[in-house]
């Protein structure tokens, strides 16, 4: 089968297409027939090297869906033939589903893609525990790319976020394919949005998504303007994956008893707390990452129904997955771009 693979770390002039023999599923699993298999950054790390436990040549993509092909031994409940999407995670155990209480990934915890090979090939195999059936009406493409960055704004915003209706939410590096989710989520839970992006095109089309109030980073101190434009009192939640550059001033945009959930650090880890803002305002700093199986099945039952929709930014056939990573390198993508192996 044709994969795009990488044998070594670097950047995305290692990803090359290739020959490799197709995978066969083991004990309770299935082998997918890709129809679309969805960029995130955490491919961008993986393949840079800076996460541990990949194996070489590595295939990447987490973001799957599918035609399920073949199954198996143990495998009864999923017949060849259903159209599918992956949950990525295997093994996440954070939330019980009955208690409120959080606990940590069990050690064997795995995300497809990045501990195992991933979707950015014509065949992929995933435990058939981690499969959701996509309805007939559904593309495979709206299904893929909705995929890890749906579960982690819903977990981060309503679960992690605790995010009520009539609260003010900041949502920064708006032109992402989490945060454009996340943007359509908080409308849905009945908050007020206030959104961050960079250059004046970002700005419209984020507006088109919803927004309330758009920032471009470029040209405004958007702190200050959320103080102000939030009448002096601030943000109940910002939700950021930014890190380094934001830290500070998400901070400062928080209203008293405010929420900052962190997703990621795509600027840098080392963000500059001023302490005594935290202690004044007495606010929260929660992290929050992927989501657990029920968050899966729950924010992807509102993409079925057309209640959030993917922002796709391109479509590429396989072929063109070296492009695909360099888009995501240079920052130009707005949403997502999705991988098409040729269909039979």
């Amino acid at each position: 089968m044709k994969a795009a693979v990488f044998s070594e770390f670097g950047g995305p002039e290692v990803v090359h297409l290739a020959e490799v023999e197709p995978p066969v599923p083991g004990p309770g699993e299935v082998r997918i027939a890709v129809r679309a298999a969805a960029m995130n950054h955490l491919d961008l790390w993986v393949r840079r090297g800076l996460l541990p436990k990949t194996s070489m040549p590595h295939i990447g993509g987490s973001d799957v869906a599918g035609v399920v092909d073949a199954v198996g031994p143990g495998v009864e409940a999923v017949e060849p033939g259903t159209r599918v999407v992956v949950d990525p995670s295997v093994d996440y155990h954070w939330y019980d589903g009955v208690s409120t209480a959080f606990h940590l990934p069990r050690p064997e915890f795995r995300i497809l893609g990045e501990h195992s090979q991933g979707g950015f090939a014509e065949h992929f195999v995933a435990p058939a525990a981690n499969l959701v059936e996509i309805p007939e009406d559904v593309p495979f493409e709206a299904a893929a790319a909705t995929s890890l960055a749906s579960v982690t704004a819903w977990r981060g915003l309503m679960v992690r976020g605790g995010l009520r209706a009539g609260e003010r939410v900041l949502i920064t590096g708006a032109s992402g394919g989490v945060s454009t989710l996340a943007i359509q989520i908080a409308l849905l839970a009945g908050a007020e949005v206030f959104a961050v992006t960079s250059g004046e095109a970002n700005v419209e089309r984020v507006r088109g998504l919803g927004a309330h109030v758009v920032y471009d980073r470029l040209r405004t101190d958007w702190a200050k303007g959320v103080w102000l434009d939030s009448g002096k009192r601030g943000v109940d939640l910002a939700f950021d994956a930014v890190g380094q550059a934001v830290w500070a001033p998400c901070l400062r945009a928080l209203a008293v008893r405010g929420r900052l959930v962190t997703y990621g650090a795509t600027t840098g880890a080392a963000g500059d707390t001023e302490i005594r803002l935290v202690f004044w305002r007495q606010l929260s700093i929660l992290g929050s990452t992927m989501g657990n199986p029920e968050d899966y099945r729950r924010v992807m039952s509102l993409v079925f129904r057309g209640k959030i929709k993917p922002i796709i930014h391109a479509v590429l056939p396989l072929e063109e997955a070296r492009r695909a990573h360099e888009m995501l390198e240079e920052g130009a993508v707005f949403g997502k771009v999705v991988l098409k192996p040729g269909e039979p």
